[in-house]
């Protein structure tokens, strides 16, 4: 998953034709006092087009306090007048649908059509979170004894956090900020200082929709923000989603300091194909699921594992269908795959395919020598596979969060489950198949908790909980769906007698 927070790759700003992004906070954009910037580039032109101010803890205390002091009353706002905020913000976030979706390629470099999508999902938790009145209900039970009531009522916990990855920049946010805010509480944001454009552009339409000020804060920044998030006495609670070491890090320094957190990590999803899977209809998904934004998602597939006689089928019509892949600038119409987020990262991914050549693994695809005309200084890498991948290989076993695929054929879908079994990470993971048996054999046995069936990209819909179990989940409730009102809310029992 996106590292982001207590790793940082940042560079003192030398460009001064670009703005500098201001922070929110108090109900107004200000500028920061800091010193360095990150530079937020265009990954299709290698062009920068903003800085991201590295700001100090000292401006997480100013967002803090300015959410603590609007906290009492939006807290004593009426669920449904909460509930009414959303309803606006969503409106306007359809009217500036396609202007956010452009944001999220020209910062990231997705393609078009998969900006599109990940705006939807987005949308679909303002959606979710408009029924606070709802899912924020609590329950009674009367007579509990004689003369004696109970009722369980669910109240915000405070000020919130939200720490966000680079690889969706306007969706992940959207897991957090609208169901904290419908259930009553105020919230700091901080977007990756590598993408901050689509959240700034979000906070100025929540401007529009009478939020009091104080409410949502913005902060952009790097690890000391992160860090300063996690110790803040002011903040109760921490959403996070990055790498599976930074993860880690977030949830223990967080929770050592008395908050509650979740804090989803990274992953190597592995995709299971049967010999009777219906192959015309399966390559494509499986095709989209390892190439997609890519690979760098959550939910990407990382490892092929194709089960007896389906591996010679799958290794052929997999190259194939990858190879037919174009690579270009996301804005484009006709390209499928757009660039990696960075120089960096870019050379991250070659090393990797570095590493798989000489780790002995077959190298089907090279997606090394990928040249996009008129985009000479754009960070692409194309569709790459290697077949022979084992769990002992670095391609097989770490996260590469790029487009590189791993075959890895095995004897029987017993051996598959028991290769994901040996992972520390557990995402997601899909199966393609034709029988029930076998589908419903994974499904019960598979150690990721997002399961999909026939479905490349085992991505729940924003009333179902999203997140991953072993290493690429911290906490116990999940973001978005139930789990989202349980986690923003504390529940407090009333056990009432009058004589």
């Amino acid at each position: 998953m996106a590292s982001t927070a207590l790793s940082e790759g940042t560079t003192r700003g030398t460009h001064h034709d670009v703005p500098v992004l201001p922070n929110f906070i108090g109900g107004r954009w200000v500028e920061s006092s800091a010193r360095e910037f990150q530079e937020v580039t265009n990954p299709a032109r290698g062009e920068v087009i903003a800085r991201a101010p590295l700001s100090s803890a000292a401006e997480v205390d100013q967002a803090a306090a300015a959410a603590r002091k609007a906290f009492p009353a939006w807290r004593d706002t009426p669920v449904v007048a909460r509930a009414q905020v959303l309803f606006r913000f969503k409106v306007l976030l359809e009217e500036h649908f396609e202007e956010l979706a452009r944001t999220v390629t020209t910062e990231h470099g997705k393609t078009l059509d998969e900006a599109r999508g990940s705006v939807r999902r987005g949308i679909e938790c303002v959606e979710v979170a408009c029924g606070a009145p709802s899912l924020s209900m609590g329950y009674s039970l009367e007579n509990i004894s004689s003369g004696v009531d109970c009722q369980a009522y669910r109240q915000p916990v405070g000020v919130c956090a939200a720490i966000a990855p680079f690889n969706f920049p306007a969706m992940v946010p959207l897991w957090f900020l609208p169901f904290a805010i419908a259930t009553g509480n105020t919230m700091v944001v901080k977007p990756s200082e590598q993408v901050p454009l689509s959240q700034k552009r979000m906070i100025e339409l929540l401007e529009q929709c009478g939020l009091p000020p104080g409410v949502v804060n913005l902060v952009n920044g790097g690890r000391e923000v992160v860090e300063a998030i996690c110790d803040h006495p002011e903040i109760s609670a921490v959403s996070f989603v990055g790498s599976t070491p930074v993860a880690r890090a977030v949830y223990r320094r967080a929770t050592h300091s008395g908050k509650r957190v979740q804090a989803l990590g990274g992953a190597k999803n592995f995709v299971v194909v049967m010999p009777d899977a219906d192959w015309d209809r399966a390559i494509p998904v499986i095709t989209e699921s390892f190439y997609g934004c890519a690979g760098e998602r959550c939910l990407a597939g990382s490892v092929l594992l194709p089960v007896g006689e389906a591996h010679a089928k799958a290794r052929e019509r997999l190259t194939e269908s990858a190879g037919a892949l174009k690579v270009g600038d996301g804005t484009q119409s006709d390209v499928d795959m757009g660039p990696v987020i960075s120089g960096r990262h870019r050379e991250k991914v070659l090393g990797y395919i570095e590493k798989g050549v000489a780790e002995g693994a077959e190298l089907l695809l090279d997606g090394r020598q990928v040249r996009v005309r008129d985009r000479e200084n754009g960070f692409f890498v194309g569709p790459t596979i290697f077949d022979g991948v084992t769990p002992e290989m670095a391609i097989g076993h770490e996260e590469i969060f790029g487009p590189v695929a791993s075959i890895h054929p095995v004897r029987t879908l017993e051996d598959a489950i028991a290769v994901m079994h040996a992972h520390p990470n557990a995402n997601a993971t899909s199966i393609f198949t034709s029988s029930g048996r076998s589908a419903r054999e994974f499904a019960r046995h598979a150690s990721a908790s997002m399961v999909g069936v026939n479905i490349g990209v085992a991505a729940p819909m924003a009333y179902f909980p999203f997140g991953g179990s072993k290493d690429s989940f911290f906490g116990d409730l999940k973001v978005h769906g139930r789990d989202a009102f349980d986690f923003y809310t504390d529940k407090k029992v009333v056990i009432s007698r009058w004589f």
